[in-house]
C-alpha cells in the first residue's frame, strides 16, 4: 500500500467545486495532484453522452461546461458505475487510484472501488465511509495529493473557500476539521 499526504474538501456544489479549483490554481498548487469526484448530473436530466479521446474524457449536459473545464485541466479521467453510488466522474490521479482499487478489490471488497482506491493511499475506512455518503448526496469530492508541506498549503488555500467538510490525512495519523 502506497500511503501519501492528502486533503480531501468535500463541496456541496459544482459551483463550489470549481471556485476552489480556481484558488488552488492561484495558489501555485501541482493540477497534477488534484482529483475530482462527483456525480455530475441528477436522474431527472438527460445525459446526451460521453466519449473518450485519448486520455481526455468530454461530457454534455447541465453541468457539462464545470466537468469540461477539469477534464482539461486534470490528468485523466473517467467514468465509474460504481454499486451503491451509481454513475460518478472522476478526473486526476483519482482514476488511476479507484482502477487499481479494482485490481485489488479482493483485500478490501467492502469498500468498493472508489474506498479501495482511496485506501491505497492512506485515507482511513471511517473517512472513505463519510466520503462516500457525500457523494451519494451528490456532493463532490476534491482531493489533493503530496508532500506534507503541499498538502498543509492546500489545506490553507481549501479552508478559505469553506467546505462542508476538510479532512487531512497522512499514511498514519488523521486530523478532521469542519
Amino acid at each position: 500500500m502506497s500511503k501519501e499526504n492528502s486533503v480531501v474538501a468535500v463541496y456541496r456544489t459544482h459551483t463550489e467545486a470549481d471556485r476552489a479549483v480556481k484558488e488552488l490554481q492561484r495558489g501555485g498548487i501541482d493540477l497534477h495532484k488534484l482529483s475530482i469526484v462527483g456525480k455530475g448530473y441528477h436522474t431527472d436530466e438527460q445525459v446526451v453522452g460521453y466519449y473518450n479521446t485519448g486520455d481526455r474524457m468530454k461530457y454534455w449536459g447541465k453541468v457539462g461546461a464545470f466537468w469540461g473545464g477539469f477534464w482539461g485541466l486534470l490528468f485523466g479521467s473517467a467514468l465509474f458505475i460504481i454499486p451503491g453510488l451509481g454513475p460518478i466522474l472522476a478526473a486526476g490521479p483519482v482514476v488511476a487510484w479507484i482502477v487499481a482499487g479494482l485490481e485489488g478489490a479482493v483485500e478490501v471488497g467492502a469498500l468498493g472501488a472508489l474506498g479501495a482506491g482511496l485506501y491505497s493511499i492512506g485515507i482511513p475506512k471511517d473517512s472513505i465511509v463519510k466520503y462516500q455518503t457525500a457523494l451519494k448526496t451528490d456532493q463532490f469530492l476534491m482531493i489533493v495529493h503530496g508532500t506534507a508541506a503541499e498538502v498543509a498549503r492546500a489545506k490553507d488555500i481549501l479552508e478559505t473557500t469553506h467546505p462542508a467538510e476538510l479532512g487531512m490525512h497522512s499514511g498514519e495519523a488523521v486530523t478532521v476539521a469542519a
